[in-house]
């Protein structure tokens, strides 16, 4: 039996929403900013199906997730259908210039781990990585934004 735990984090861009809405709705582009996500792999023959690997250290978990609703420039929601359970979603909000994007992630996390590790330990490693992904991201939005600004 799992138990859930879910983390929200949120960062401000100073990019506009449809820069950074192009970049999170593109899944394959995700390991360049989230650190212990390897690879994602959207399928051919489904896109709304997309296979995800994490790895840290001696750590290695995969699954399979399925995108739940898509609104653009508002929301991407997913859950998991098979491999590590976890959902959530990226959600958007245009700031005329510059954007907010919050993540909030939920995942299951077997019985026995919880009994050997602290639900706050653990929670506190899971946000601190998803804010300095969150972080990451915002560099690399707004490099592109200056890079088109450049170029434009």
């Amino acid at each position: 039996m799992s138990n859930w735990l879910e983390h929200s984090v949120q960062i401000e861009v100073a990019a506009p929403i449809d820069l950074v809405w192009n970049l999170w709705s593109d899944l394959e582009q995700m390991p360049q900013w989230m650190k212990w996500i390897e690879s994602v792999e959207v399928l051919k023959d489904n896109p709304d199906l997309s296979k995800w690997k994490l790895a840290s250290g001696n750590f290695e978990f995969s699954w399979l997730s399925q995108i739940q609703k898509i609104v653009t420039h508002q929301i991407i929601q997913w859950e998991s259908v098979d491999g590590l359970p976890n959902r959530g979603a990226i959600r958007f909000y245009d700031r005329h210039g510059s954007s907010i994007v919050k993540l909030t992630v939920a995942y299951g996390v077997p019985g026995w781990l919880i009994k050997i590790m602290d639900n706050l330990f653990l929670g506190r490693i899971v946000e601190s990585t998803l804010m300095a992904d969150l972080e990451r991201f915002r560099d690399y939005a707004v490099s592109l934004k200056d890079r088109e600004e450049d170029n434009g």
